[in-house]
């Protein structure tokens, strides 16, 4: 759900300056607007660890608090009641999934509505700042709506106390769990197995350009509103950092995107399927219940139907092996260079917005058409040359009007294909395991230790519940090929006994 379609932020490169100077305000401002986002979750481990970089050290966010610490947590809800937020069946406490989460202290009824935030307590791209003429130049130059939110986010969290939303940010993490903050040795390192490294280094880099870009187009020319000694790498990955893990579509605000600070310390469940939406009759966030809870009970949303590399990818955390039913992993899948059509094949697949090398999400229950009909491209002969054309246009998840195309002729060597595919994966995870138990962490301090030990399992858990997808359908296919072989033999008789019949 806080996954949103675009990408900004930066990786390895801190440049927080020693010192940054609060900002007056021009003058004091309200926020107006809607969207919000889930809550941050964390893994099955827990760490302290700050360090990111593998030669120089971040300077750590001057606001902010630690990921698991409750110290704010009571100014911020006196002051989110202060600010009209209803009373609440839930308080702030430290939860064993998620480390901080909204408990229950009253019964709540399934299917009941909770929350109910007012719009004047939502962070949004319409958001008044206390520095309109910040806000005004960001929009003459028609930033979109997520780097606009980041810089919005930084602006207020620099004015410290003078922020009408300082109790609201000193509750938010110093350094979220994000991939944002792993370096590129780290994911090479532990992620080697897994396409996620893959999305993170594209989300990096995706990142560091928006950040360059806003440099260079805009703060560069307005440094008296937009100083990089707030405004630099470090700050954006911040504030990027919060965004990934807590900003959420709001479907009845025509998925607006949004932050929402009471909302968004709900933490993630993959056995719920309920979500933060505006609710127009009582103009609030909320959420339905779809179970009841207890007092000392936590309440849990869903963060979207997203599997477990997802879930590290923007929230940092990866849930127990077996407990997210919409896990799935990428399958990477390749044209071979040695086919006689190969760059007919590769035309075909451009036509449709492809590539020679495409990735498709396998899961427990099965894999989707178009990665049939990408490995009935890829096997096809010369003669077949007609139909590459409509193979690659059922490749496409871009044509909604896709029919599921069969080729029985083709059917033995497209699952022998996806075979080969899955099974050089699980070598690779196979060989990401094996080696992670004895995986020399080369550590001196203690909080080097913490951080490491915490990104390793993490990969490991991520590896394990990958692998398991591919295991399966290494089975599946297996069992198809066994028994299409069968087959086989079974007509290859039938035709020899009716020939010596007849001879």
């Amino acid at each position: 759900m806080a996954e949103a379609s675009r990408i900004f932020q930066t990786t390895l490169m801190p440049s927080l300056s020693q010192s940054l100077s609060i900002r007056k305000p021009c003058s004091q401002t309200m926020i107006t607007q809607r969207k919000t986002s889930p809550a941050i979750i964390r893994c099955t481990i827990s760490t302290s660890s700050s360090d990111t970089a593998k030669a120089t050290t971040s300077q750590p966010i001057p606001w902010g608090c630690e990921i698991d610490s409750l110290e704010n947590a009571a100014a911020l809800q006196k002051w989110l009641t202060d600010s009209g937020l209803p009373p609440q069946k839930m308080d702030i406490r430290k939860v064993d999934v998620g480390e901080r989460g909204l408990v229950a202290t009253n019964n709540i009824r399934k299917g009941e509505k909770i929350l109910f935030v007012p719009p004047s307590l939502v962070i949004s791209a319409n958001s008044e700042w206390s520095f309109p003429e910040a806000g005004e130049v960001l929009k003459r130059y028609d930033v979109p709506d997520w780097p606009l939110i980041a810089t919005y986010l930084i602006s207020e969290a620099s004015l410290m106390k003078s922020s009408r939303w300082s109790n609201y940010i000193s509750a938010l993490p110093r350094q979220p769990y994000s991939l944002l903050y792993w370096t590129r040795a780290e994911l090479d390192r532990y992620l080697e197995a897994s396409q996620i490294r893959e999305r993170a280094i594209e989300r990096i880099n995706n990142v560091t350009g928006t950040y360059n870009d806003l440099r260079d187009r805009i703060f560069s020319k307005h440094p008296n509103l937009f100083p990089e000694e707030i405004f630099n790498m470090e700050t954006f990955r911040w504030s990027f950092g919060i965004l990934f893990s807590r900003l959420v579509r709001l479907p009845s605000l025509d998925g607006r995107v949004a932050l929402v600070p009471w909302a968004d310390m709900l933490n993630h469940s993959c056995d719920v399927e309920t979500f933060l939406d505006y609710d127009k009759s009582t103009k609030g966030v909320v959420f339905t219940t779809d179970r009841p809870y207890l007092p000392g009970e936590q309440v849990f949303i869903s963060y979207g139907r997203k599997s477990n590399g997802e879930l590290l990818l923007s929230y940092g955390f990866v849930p127990r092996q077996g407990t997210n039913p919409r896990d799935s992993v990428e399958l990477p899948l390749s044209l071979k260079k040695s086919d006689k059509c190969y760059q007919e094949k590769v035309e075909a697949l451009k036509k449709n917005g492809l590539s020679a090398s495409q990735c498709f999400p396998l899961q427990v229950t099965g894999w989707p058409l178009e990665l049939m009909a990408y490995a009935y491209l890829a096997v096809s002969p010369p003669s077949m040359i007609g139909k590459f054309e409509e193979m690659a246009a059922a490749a496409s998840n871009k044509n909604s009007n896709n029919k599921e195309i069969r080729y029985p002729e083709l059917e033995e060597q497209a699952f022998q294909f996806i075979l080969d595919s899955c099974e050089s994966s699980i070598s690779k995870y196979t060989k990401f395991l094996q080696a992670s138990g004895s995986m020399d962490l080369d550590i001196t301090s203690p909080k080097q230790l913490n951080r490491k030990v915490f990104l390793k399992q993490l990969a490991v858990d991520l590896c394990n519940s990958e692998q398991r997808i591919l295991f399966r359908a290494q089975y599946i296919l297996r069992r198809q090929l066994r028994d299409m072989k069968k087959g086989e033999l079974k007509a290859l008789k039938l035709f020899d006994s009716i020939t010596k019949f007849f001879k």
